[in-house]
């Protein structure tokens, strides 16, 4: 641990959690006169004369805005701290938002002398784990939409067996949203009923909230979940697009690949939707029609989203049999085609006959060798675009200030 720094100190606010706390910090070979009477506030004045401490336990009972008051927190605490808030707001939102803030634990009172053992340890834990260095990085989240130019060019095939992939092959947690309301395919796909998640959040944007995504989202596999619709056809989209952008937030922290099946329409009306996303997959064929609207998507990323990353991918490509050749396609969009994707019908028929994606029906296949590589491709740009957010992430939130190992170590409890 760092040295000149006391090992651990705590700013309690009722007597019968210190009760709790102090003969565990005793246990655990500490000073007992390092539990403090009194919460937040009395901390972030103690810390702001003295050195803060390897741990640090605050409570936040008596806190209005928890978030908003740990900056306050962040500004005093020296780099390295680990901190561990307590509290009496169970809320699975508050829980995540304090741990991507870089808050190591956050206990709810009553507190438990089992419980504080094993927060107080797994802190002790990460100045005991081997660091890095620079090389170091925590693990992003990555959002990629998959954007179609003309219907029945396979993009939403492509964004299932991409998910599929990410979640199966990778292990990566990944979350599927269908934005095609009315006519999704993303579920029936996978062999799913859709449910009424996606309608829900849309005519409640105000619910949704981790525990409203582990409740509407379907279970596709351990890694896999997804969120789509089948809506009545007569019932008009009635949405400013708000649900789109909290459930793409919710994703982000429960997440760590999101995929928005995107149609054309979608990206007109709610052009907010590619607010997070990192990377737009346009899905195109060898057609003059589809290299038109390659063209204007193209067109209107670079004036709309400029921080979102094109891939071009031309799919059910039949060599000899395209209306437009590949020298002419990309002389007509002014870039080159990322990946090429051959034409299989018959691979098609057998995954749906067995009511699975492309990619898990035909896993040996060339179709599927192409969804690889544009998997690998949305990785790449989606690390390469990270790099330099990294370094602002740090500067606007607290894990410039608190140790980023506490946020690694409690990744998997904050997906929960």
């Amino acid at each position: 641990m760092p040295g000149n720094r006391d090992p651990f100190a705590a700013y309690i606010c009722d007597e019968t959690a210190l009760d709790v706390l102090r003969p565990v910090v005793i246990e655990l070979g500490w000073q007992p006169e390092k539990c403090n009477k009194g919460g937040l506030r009395n901390a972030v004045q103690s810390l702001s004369v003295s050195a803060s401490p390897n741990i640090l336990m605050v409570d936040l009972s008596e806190s209005g805005d928890p978030l908003n008051d740990i900056n306050g927190l962040a500004e005093v605490c020296e780099p390295g701290t680990v901190v561990i808030a307590i509290g009496q707001v169970n809320d699975v939102r508050l829980y995540r938002d304090l741990l991507a803030s870089g808050i190591h634990d956050y206990l709810l009172k009553p507190l438990s002398a089992p419980v504080l053992r094993d927060s107080l340890n797994a802190a002790q834990a990460v100045f005991a784990a081997p660091r890095s260095g620079e090389g170091e990085q925590i693990t992003r989240h990555i959002s990629t939409a998959i954007i179609g130019t003309r219907g029945g060019v396979g993009a939403s095939t492509i964004a299932t067996s991409l998910a599929w992939h990410y979640s199966a092959d990778r292990k990566m947690p990944t979350a599927l949203l269908d934005l095609d309301v009315h006519f999704g395919t993303g579920a029936l796909t996978l062999d799913l009923e859709p449910g009424r998640g996606l309608t829900d959040a849309i005519d409640n944007p105000s619910r949704i909230d981790g525990l409203f995504i582990e409740r509407a989202m379907i279970r596709a596999n351990e890694n896999l979940a997804i969120l789509s619709a089948e809506a009545p056809i007569n019932s008009p989209l009635m949405t400013d697009g708000a649900a789109f952008l909290q459930l793409q937030e919710e994703f982000r922290h429960a997440f760590e690949m999101t995929l928005v099946d995107l149609p054309r329409n979608m990206l007109i009306n709610f052009p907010h939707v590619l607010n997070d996303v990192n990377v737009a997959t346009i899905v195109c064929e060898m057609t003059l029609a589809s290299a038109r609207d390659t063209i204007r998507v193209l067109s209107w990323l670079k004036t709309n989203a400029g921080h979102v990353k094109p891939l071009i991918v031309a799919n059910k490509v039949q060599p000899g049999s395209a209306e437009i050749s590949k020298a002419d396609f990309e002389a007509s969009i002014e870039r080159k085609i990322d990946v090429v994707i051959p034409f299989d019908q018959k691979g098609s028929s057998v995954a749906a006959k067995l009511g699975k994606t492309f990619i898990d029906a035909n896993s040996s296949s060339k179709v599927s060798a192409g969804i690889k590589q544009v998997a690998s491709k949305i990785i790449g740009i989606g690390d390469e675009d990270g790099e330099d957010a990294a370094e602002a992430d740090s500067k606007k939130s607290l894990l410039g200030n608190f140790d980023l190992k506490s946020l690694m170590s409690k990744k998997d409890k904050a997906d929960a």
